[in-house]
């Protein structure tokens, strides 16, 4: 929402060629060249007038032609070019003048205080006219609403439109911070009706997903190592157990003083930590793994897939726990963190519970500080997942031959014979799963959302199906070169 609050207060509205004078590097933490691309301006970055007029110089000559051209005050732009384009300036004083003092800490709100700040008249605020304002304003019912609202209405705005892979993405993710919000503040929108879309979209489309070239992240979790290898000299993928899109919402409020992009991927189906940690370690789908039902293998599939790139031995590193730690001839290294799936499936106060844990797992700065250790020693730091989660009420457990129980999974069946499947495909609470990336030898069977195989009636966060939560997971980028010195 800062994005578009930036571009909204921006000559971009009536002006072609727009300079933007950012010495707070909003930019690095605010995806404002896409808001600006979106509305029909380049956005390009002023490096120096020597490449800039080689590479732009007939673009901001040119009739017509939109250019956001993103720098600095202390950079030296030649006049012919400064006349051409409008100057914006953005800082968080200009963008909040009357409130920017208390803003500092409160950037995990910043789109309830936007949504609060363009909806009332805020000048000339004293002290306690500004405290009255968050309490009496940005951290209302009515403004916690209304913010609820406008990311739901633009969510069903995506979703009546066909929406393809990246939509669901950026829906994910819209739908993540309508939960977290929901959770924090004890309001009740339910978001689970998008899962019914997301099914039909998983059902046709997701079997072509292997093909695709995802611009920010892997397209599914098994590209991951190809992409990193492809994207920086050395790595660390942290791997977080079962963090979904929700739960780094309230991870990321330790990020803050970190320089990082966030993107997204999606899951292996079934969303089994053995299925789909496997792929992610490893590279490859499910029908290639060694044993897609046991984790047993998993070091060694990650280890041979290493060595496939080009890693030597002394070069390949794989740790559990934050205290992980790898010598300096390591360039491709994994840590495995099992907290949130831990939690998750502890858990016995449903998303709102979830919502405490992760609060105190952001608090307790683990994963930050460790973060922060791999940048030290000079890692690019990649942070993802192999599931999400979803809440659901146990529909009783299904047993008897031709039921392939080694799973664990509470949301899916492996079956072995057609007798079986023919008895289940009549059940309303079950679906049968095209064999997208499968063995072929097996059968599917996934519950429908918002049940599992768990006791009859008992509430679960659990995970094995194909809901949005489940699926889409956060892909987190951290240079070295961007957070050292």
């Amino acid at each position: 929402m800062i994005e578009k609050y930036i571009v909204d207060e921006s000559p971009a509205t009536y002006a072609d060629k727009v300079l933007v004078v950012d010495d707070e590097k909003l930019r690095e933490k605010y995806n404002i060249a896409d808001e600006f691309e979106q509305r029909g301006h380049k956005a390009v970055e002023y490096k120096n007038d020597l490449e800039f007029r080689v590479e732009h110089e007939s673009e901001i000559k040119a009739e017509g032609n939109k250019i956001a051209v993103f720098a600095e005050s202390n950079q030296y732009i030649p006049y012919d070019l400064l006349r051409r384009m409008t100057s914006y300036q953005i800082s968080m004083s200009k963008l909040f003048p009357s409130i920017y003092g208390e803003i500092p800490g409160r950037e995990r709100d910043l789109n309830l205080i936007i949504n609060a700040y363009t909806s009332s008249f805020v000048k000339n605020l004293n002290d306690k006219e500004v405290q009255e304002f968050f309490d009496n304003k940005v951290y209302s019912e009515e403004n916690i609403k209304a913010y609820i609202d406008h990311l739901w209405s633009e969510i069903q705005r995506v979703v009546s439109d066909n929406p393809d892979y990246e939509d669901w993405l950026y829906i994910a993710d819209q739908k993540a911070e309508i939960d977290v919000l929901c959770s924090r503040f004890g309001l009740g929108k339910d978001t689970s009706e998008l899962n019914e879309q997301f099914k039909e979209y998983i059902l046709k489309e997701y079997g072509k997903l292997s093909s695709k070239i995802g611009k920010n992240a892997p397209t599914l979790v098994s590209g991951t190592l190809e992409y990193m290898h492809e994207n920086s000299e050395r790595f660390v993928l942290v791997v977080m157990d079962g963090m979904s899109e929700f739960d780094w919402n309230i991870i990321s409020e330790s990020f803050t003083d970190l320089k990082y992009q966030k993107a997204s991927t999606m899951a292996m189906i079934p969303t089994t930590t053995s299925v789909s940690r496997q792929c992610l370690l490893s590279g490859k789908l499910p029908s290639q793994l060694i044993d897609p039902w046991k984790q047993a293998n998993e070091k060694k599939e990650f280890v041979e897939a290493a060595r496939n790139l080009g890693y030597t031995e002394t070069e390949i590193g794989y740790e559990r726990g934050y205290d992980a730690e790898f010598s300096s001839f390591v360039k491709c290294g994994a840590v495995i963190i099992l907290d949130c799936d831990e939690m998750l499936h502890a858990q016995k106060q449903g998303k709102k519970g979830m919502y405490q844990d992760m609060k105190l797992l952001s608090e307790s700065k683990k994963l930050v500080n460790l973060v922060r250790r791999m940048l030290k020693a000079g890692f690019d730091i990649y942070i993802s997942a192999d599931h999400g989660d979803t809440a659901c009420t146990g529909i009783g457990k299904i047993t008897g031959a031709g039921v392939e129980l080694e799973t664990k999974s509470k949301r899916m069946l492996v079956l072995k014979d057609f007798a079986v499947k023919d008895s289940l495909k009549g059940k309303d609470n079950l679906i049968e799963y095209p064999k997208y990336y499968l063995p072929k030898e097996f059968d599917y069977m996934i519950c429908e959302t918002g049940v599992s195989f768990d006791t009859k009636g008992e509430k679960v966060l659990t995970h094995g199906g194909i809901t949005l939560d489940e699926v889409v997971v956060p892909f987190i980028k951290i240079k070295a070169v961007e957070n050292n010195g």
